[in-house]
């Protein structure tokens, strides 16, 4: 497998970085994790979006740019002729040694992007339905790297852990004030009365209120724009653990699973403990957009 780092194709099991790199140092770096179907990556654009944004907004650079980083993406693909795929780009602060000796504020960003075939999931997660269990952290939306994909994923992995060990398939988050935040890897979607509930991302927040600390997902903005293809409401609010409990559906979103069903939390059954038509049919419907438009872009 060949992997893309630092402008160059190079061989997975030799691919370095320098041992004063700020990610392995200091855990201070982004990432983005896409789904590539039909040898093209859903929504690309999107991501590196997303990645830049968050990049100047935390200071880690200004210098990253949108349609080389698409390319690259793309490159790493189709390298490894890979129809389908799970692709990871990872962006860190660079070589510290770098930064000291040349006194600067920034250094070029490490870059580096692996794709993979996709992860399979067994089709009872879809067709049944994964119970979930409550996170032990906390999210705090007073933390500014809060509702960014940073590499300090370690609370997230361990949540996930914890969950696995109970037969769980997600773990989900709270935020300090009690509010529902989403999966450790996930966003999070209610059905209530024919109408979608999600918490409020970051960048979604009315005027002088709180900073949220969820993350605004690319797969949450696919669903949000076909509901309303569908006449389906979304209603973005704070959210709490009785509005999860009370709901007729609930499922998450991410790119790798797309739209996961979930039929309980903790000993708690989701309604009946099935999964809900509405989200079979959001399902259904994510899968075809993602055929159709990365069909579209490799045509």
């Amino acid at each position: 497998m060949q992997v893309w780092l630092n402008g160059e194709f190079v061989d997975h099991d030799s691919a370095s970085v320098p041992v004063f790199d700020a990610g392995f140092q200091h855990g201070v770096g982004l990432f983005e994790t896409m789904s590539a179907r039909n040898g093209r990556v859903f929504r690309a654009e999107a991501h590196m979006h997303r990645l830049i944004e968050s990049a100047r907004e935390l200071l880690l650079s200004d210098r990253l740019r949108e349609a080389p980083l698409i390319e690259a993406v793309h490159h790493v693909v189709q390298r490894n002729d890979l129809e389908a795929a799970r692709v990871r780009l990872t962006v860190t602060g660079g070589n510290l040694n770098r930064l000291q000796s040349k006194g600067e504020g920034q250094v070029d960003p490490a870059v580096l992007i692996v794709a993979q075939p996709p992860t399979v999931y067994p089709p009872a997660f879809f067709a049944d339905g994964v119970t979930t269990i409550i996170a032990d952290g906390r999210d705090n939306p007073f933390d500014p790297m809060a509702g960014h994909k940073t590499l300090n994923y370690w609370p997230r992995i361990h949540a996930l852990q914890n969950a696995a060990s109970k037969k769980a398939g997600e773990a989900i988050r709270f935020t300090v004030s009690n509010h529902l935040a989403g999966g450790s890897v996930s966003n999070i979607f209610l059905v209530k009365d024919g109408e979608l509930h999600t918490p409020i991302a970051r960048g979604e927040e009315v005027k002088q209120a709180i900073a949220s600390s969820v993350l605004p997902g690319i797969t949450r903005a696919a669903i949000i724009e076909l509901a309303e293809s569908m006449n389906i409401d979304t209603v973005k609010r704070l959210l709490d653990i009785n509005d999860l409990l009370a709901a007729d559906e609930v499922f998450l979103t991410n790119s790798s699973w797309g739209v996961l069903p979930v039929v309980g939390v903790e000993r708690e059954k989701i309604a009946e403990g099935e999964v809900g038509e509405l989200t079979h049919q959001l399902r259904a419907a994510w899968l075809a957009l993602v055929d159709q438009e990365t069909s579209l872009a490799s045509d």
